[in-house]
């Protein structure tokens, strides 16, 4: 164990866009006209969030533990992914103390969307919602998410040992 009570991790997932496909972000289905190309559900939020938590703890990324090679995790919700990662850092003797993370899309516009994110993903993790953050900006209509090519999300997440 390290002889800090506290870690942070950073995460960080881009997935490209396609018309016909899925949005899930966050955990939460948004309607819209395209969805995530990727092995799992692609859910570039949560994704980012696992990244951060296996980070903090010590225990690598998301690709070492659900490789996209792997059919198993074909089409998986990533929900499984995330609760996953936190009962691996919680069997090291990690708690998550707070996420805080931002979505980057042109559209579709997230406000709306943002607060069952944050209860979907406090209930995922099993913390008080009072503990996530979810933020949403655009791509100011540069690059691959500006042209709506592709969504990027990035989390930083603390863990607490209870030391």
């Amino acid at each position: 164990m390290s002889t800090t009570p506290y870690r942070v991790g950073l995460g960080h997932d881009t997935h490209r866009l396609e018309a016909g496909r899925r949005l899930v972000i966050g955990g939460v289905e948004i309607p819209h006209e395209k969805g995530f190309v990727a092995h799992s559900d692609g859910d570039v939020l949560l994704h980012a969030i696992t990244d951060a938590v296996l980070g903090a703890a010590g225990l690598g990324d998301i690709g070492e533990w659900f490789p996209d090679t792997d059919p198993q995790y074909h089409g998986t919700d990533s929900r499984v992914l995330l609760k996953a990662a936190v009962q691996a850092a919680r069997t090291r003797g990690w708690s998550v103390v707070n996420v805080d993370c931002t979505v980057f899309a042109q559209r579709p516009k997230l406000s709306p969307c943002k607060q069952a994110m944050v209860q979907a993903i406090a209930q995922t993790i099993g913390i008080d919602s009072s503990c996530v953050n979810v933020k949403a900006k655009t791509g100011e209509r540069v690059g691959p998410v500006g042209h709506e090519e592709s969504m990027d999300a990035s989390a930083i997440v603390m863990l607490w040992s209870g030391v």
